[in-house]
């Protein structure tokens, strides 16, 4: 709600992207109980759509907050929108919702430009679960129907369920057209990768495809918010460091059925396990820093950090390790000299926050939301 407040009070319109079923309608049926005025289009619906088949007319006489769901279906709504964002007395505000596809991300950068405030929505996070839900929520990921299951079978399954229908129908409805088992084996390959730099020719060898191709399919996943491309920080430093991106599965759920993981148990003993626990930080640091521009950060020496961004001008560096009682390494002394780092904190699953060395931290994960809120104050 505070993100749509921030978006509103700066642009006449504001979008929600995310993923389909990770929350977006619930939260703008939640906002619109705070309005007065509200109208509310959805173009999953042949109804609505039909409303909208002459735009200006429909939307032009409104007032108030004006809803449009799944507005990717109908990208030529995103011309006449910044015609009506334009009008001097702007009588309504429009909140856009998408189901996080390239088409949304294009219609904003070529027609709505300065007049749109972004919010992304990437289903629970440790913020609204709280922290005796951290394995559920590792284990099941943030979409709401997955987490809220009654059980980890039940969960499983319907997540199975969302990679089927999303790149059986969800894709192709984007315009999308690569072979469903194709584009779910480069998905899988992905998840084996997880945590690990991106290598297009590897890639493209596997799927005995070009490097292009190996990217677009990367671009396709990416722009959709299932797969996070985190890229490299580059600093002016006497060492060689590494250009390519990390890949990751950006849902730990959706990770663990890709990898066949179904409970705690299976994911205790299997190899990606140290990998797992890195993406699921990593994404639930990025979810309450509100994190726009995250990196990583790695030399040839060995030398790496997990992710480094910047905070009221302070540089900050994690690093994501599954253990009991995580220590300082030569590493961690390496990036927080070459980086100038303000502190670095050691994001572990235990229950206690400790001092590993100077400005170095042991975090506990539950603690990550409490973090957030003391960095942002200094």
């Amino acid at each position: 709600m505070d993100r749509l407040e921030r978006a509103f009070r700066s642009h006449p319109a504001a979008a929600i992207e995310g993923p389909r079923q990770s929350g977006k309608t619930t939260l703008a049926r939640n906002y619109m109980k705070r309005e007065k005025v509200c109208s509310f289009f959805d173009l999953e619906k042949a109804v609505d759509r039909r409303r909208l088949e002459t735009p200006e007319q429909t939307l032009g006489g409104l007032r108030g907050l004006v809803v449009l769901d799944e507005i990717q279906r109908a990208p030529v709504l995103f011309e006449v929108l910044r015609v009506l964002l334009d009008r001097p007395k702007k009588p309504a505000r429009f909140l856009l919702l998408g189901s996080a596809s390239p088409a949304l991300v294009r219609g904003v950068s070529e027609s709505l430009a300065g007049r749109i405030g972004l919010v992304p929505l990437s289903g629970f996070d440790l913020r609204e679960t709280g922290a005796l839900s951290l394995k559920t929520l590792w284990l099941r990921g943030g979409f709401p129907r997955s987490f809220l299951a009654p059980d980890n079978e039940a969960s499983g399954v319907w997540r199975e369920s969302f990679l089927q229908t999303f790149l059986e129908r969800d894709l192709p409805q984007l315009g999308v057209r690569i072979p469903t088992d194709t584009l779910r084996r480069f998905w899988t390959m992905i998840a084996h990768y997880h945590g690990q730099t991106w290598n297009a020719a590897e890639f493209a060898r596997a799927l005995g495809a070009s490097e292009p191709t190996a990217r677009r399919y990367l671009d396709i996943l990416s722009g959709a918010f299932m797969v996070r491309v985190l890229p490299p920080w580059f600093e002016n430093v006497k060492k060689r460091q590494l250009k390519a991106p990390k890949i990751y599965v950006r849902d730990s759920g959706l990770m663990h059925t890709l990898q066949d993981i179904e409970s705690m148990h299976d994911l205790s003993g299997h190899p990606k396990l140290g990998a797992s626990w890195e993406g699921f930080i990593v994404e639930q640091l990025i979810a309450s820093f509100e994190v726009k521009s995250p990196t990583f950060w790695g030399t040839y020496a060995g030398a790496e950090l997990d992710l480094m961004f910047a905070l009221r001008g302070k540089r900050y560096g994690f690093e994501c390790k599954y253990a009991d009682a995580p220590g300082a390494t030569k590493s961690m002394h390496v990036a927080l000299r070459d980086l100038s780092l303000s502190d670095l904190f050691v994001v572990y699953p235990g229950s206690d926050r400790y001092q590993i060395d100077d400005r170095i931290t042991a975090l506990p994960a539950c603690d990550i939301p409490a973090l957030a809120k003391e960095l942002s104050r200094r």
